[in-house]
């Protein structure tokens, strides 16, 4: 279910955003039809008197673009061949992202509630009631206790050699995935950094076709340099915030799976589990 999530916000969100620059390319080199062509027409067919009544100010405020159109705007002038491959490491960077903030949660257990039903089941000597609660508690902390109980009859070491040993591998469970988010967050800003060299090579191609350092010249190659720089910064900064929470996430779920292991083997003690 949690693939299945994933899936669908990866293509949801990677359509969206071809949708968004090709519609924008769309409108940018619409022909005009016969309602834009129409009134065309009847501006050109109108006297010179009536067309001067209504003279356009001069400083007439030019609408700004703003907000996602804006975003748009700076994608399409950066290059879309660089920017698609930022925006594919960033959508690819959050497909892992959002795949462990969903797993983690699921696997975040109440260790307190889970060690009292243990407690309840031990104070009675049912070692196999205390397994059957740890096998319906979703989580690597009810998995540990588990492997735990499953070993009380050999005795304290034996239960903490299991807990150690199947820990170790809760852990790599719960870290999977992270290596693909550092990647994602290292190769977004190396492929702003090849785009700017990129149109700092542009730029200097047109200077040497036109043999001039005027500002129109290499104003493209530099914007594009400057964009591409930009938006690769963008995404290893947002991918770097969602790493930090999942690593801190991962840490406390960590904490827990220790705290309740230790707690675990003194309960057992308590109740003389081991001298059965």
């Amino acid at each position: 279910m949690r693939k299945l999530l994933t899936f669908l916000f990866v293509m949801s969100l990677g359509l969206f955003a071809a949708n968004a620059v090709y519609a924008q390319d769309a409108n940018n080199g619409q022909p005009a039809t016969e309602e834009t062509a129409q009134p065309a027409a009847e501006e050109t067919a109108q006297p010179a008197e009536e067309a001067e009544v209504e003279p356009v100010a001069a400083d007439a405020p030019v609408e700004e673009v703003k907000g996602f159109q804006l975003l748009k705007k700076y994608f399409i002038d950066g290059d879309p061949g660089f920017m698609s491959l930022v925006l594919i490491a960033l959508i690819l960077g959050l497909a892992f992202c959002i795949e462990r903030i969903i797993t983690l949660n699921i696997a975040t257990t109440n260790t307190e509630k889970l060690l009292s039903r243990i407690d309840e089941n031990l104070k009675s000597g049912n070692v196999d009631g205390a397994m059957e609660v740890c096998k319906s508690t979703q989580g690597p902390t009810a998995s540990i206790l588990y492997e735990g109980l499953k070993n009380a009859k050999q005795g304290p070491d034996a239960v903490e050699k299991a807990i150690v040993s199947y820990g170790s591998v809760q852990m790599g469970l719960l870290e999977k995935g992270l290596v693909w988010i550092s990647l994602f967050i290292a190769l977004a800003p190396m492929l702003g950094f090849l785009g700017t060299v990129i149109g700092m090579i542009q730029a200097f191609d047109k200077i040497e076709a036109v043999g001039d350092i005027s500002p129109t010249v290499v104003a493209g190659g530099i914007k594009v340099a400057l964009l591409t720089t930009v938006f690769g910064l963008v995404v290893a900064i947002i991918l770097q915030l969602f790493y930090n929470y999942i690593v801190s996430k991962i840490d406390g779920i960590v904490n827990k799976m220790e705290d309740a292991s230790i707690a675990l083997v003194d309960i057992m003690a308590a109740n003389n589990i081991f001298k059965k």
